[in-house]
């Protein structure tokens, strides 16, 4: 079995571990109330505050908002979170927003596995959760994800009830792990060779971003995404010419407000008429968290299979490494 497939077929022992780490970890009260909430990482390290904030917006008193750049929005103070994401410690824009945030006198926790951001870290006091190192960022969001629900629940911001549903989305991949590869396998069939579009509904961009990064990463190919109702009232337009060469994916909940369902039963209706494969992936489990973590879980694994049917490592990221190669000579 290969590397990165490893690491998917690892990742309900990855979450067990999280739990364990997020369990022992000490989160220190904030000197000011907390009104707001930044989560600033990139790729991998990222993506988990776009899934936690559309999994716990509505519960937590405070927005969430995810950060992707060297800077840091005018709103942030004293009264803000911001999380510092990165799983090397040493991603530049996330290094230059930490150091922002510190001027700004935020309250600062750390999720990463060393580099200058937890020396930094240690330096400056700041609560700072170590996770275990060693591998690719996009492999670890278990890791990293798990964390920041701790984190919030640690100052406050959210009940203890995503530890509930953790657990269950933990029994749910270890005893349907081969009926996931399976359908895995299906959703690897449909994709291969084709330009993959990835639909789902809003609360699950962060599910269909990281579907799209993981098939951008691992299966090294071009996709997009979008969010229903939103798509509706732009993207679907431009599927007014023929479309062959793509492949459709909605994800699918069963409890996706009902218009929204209705929406994507038209959209389907549209879309197969511009000759555009569809295939629907449903989704498992009683929570939003749940049902997010079985469809990450799935089209990680058809990421790799994807990877494996054209016979490239899923692992190097050759263009990356150019990329900050390059940046580095600045």
């Amino acid at each position: 079995m290969s590397i990165m497939k490893n690491l998917v077929l690892n990742f309900p022992a990855q979450i067990k571990e999280a739990i364990s780490i997020g369990e022992a970890a000490t989160i220190t009260s904030s000197k000011a109330p907390i009104h707001h909430v930044l989560v600033t990482g990139l790729g991998g390290s990222g993506i988990g505050g776009t899934i936690l904030a559309e999994v716990v917006a509505g519960q937590c008193p405070v927005p969430i908002l995810v950060n992707k750049d060297y800077f840091l929005p005018a709103f942030v103070n004293e009264n803000t979170l911001v999380v510092v994401s990165s799983y090397s410690g040493n991603t530049e824009e996330t290094m230059e927003a930490m150091q922002i945030a510190l001027t700004k006198k935020a309250k600062v926790v750390c999720v990463t596995s060393g580099g200058k951001i937890a020396e930094m870290a240690r330096a400056h006091e700041l609560d700072l959760i170590m996770i275990p190192g060693g591998m690719p960022p996009r492999s670890c969001l278990g890791y990293s994800l798990t964390q920041l629900f701790y984190i919030l629940h640690g100052l406050n911001l959210i009940d203890a009830s995503f530890k509930k549903q953790l657990q269950a989305a933990l029994t749910m991949m270890e005893s349907d792990q081969e009926a996931i590869q399976a359908e895995a396998h299906k959703l690897t069939s449909f994709l291969y060779q084709k330009l993959p579009v990835i639909y789902a509904a809003d609360g699950y961009n962060g599910v269909a971003t990281r579907f799209r990064q993981q098939i951008n990463e691992n299966s090294k190919m071009l996709c997009w995404h979008h969010i229903l109702p939103e798509m509706n009232h732009n993207e679907l337009v431009g599927w007014a010419e023929q479309h062959p060469e793509c492949a459709v994916v909605f994800l699918r909940n069963d409890n996706d407000y009902f218009r929204t369902q209705t929406r994507m039963e038209i959209s389907k209706e549209i879309i197969g008429q511009r000759d555009a494969q569809i295939h629907e992936l449903w989704s498992k489990g009683d929570s939003q968290l749940e049902r997010s973590l079985y469809l990450i879980h799935v089209t990680d694994w058809a990421s790799c299979y994807i990877a494996d049917k054209k016979g490239i490592d899923a692992v190097e990221v050759n263009v990356i490494n150019h990329l900050k190669g390059a940046l580095a000579k600045l």
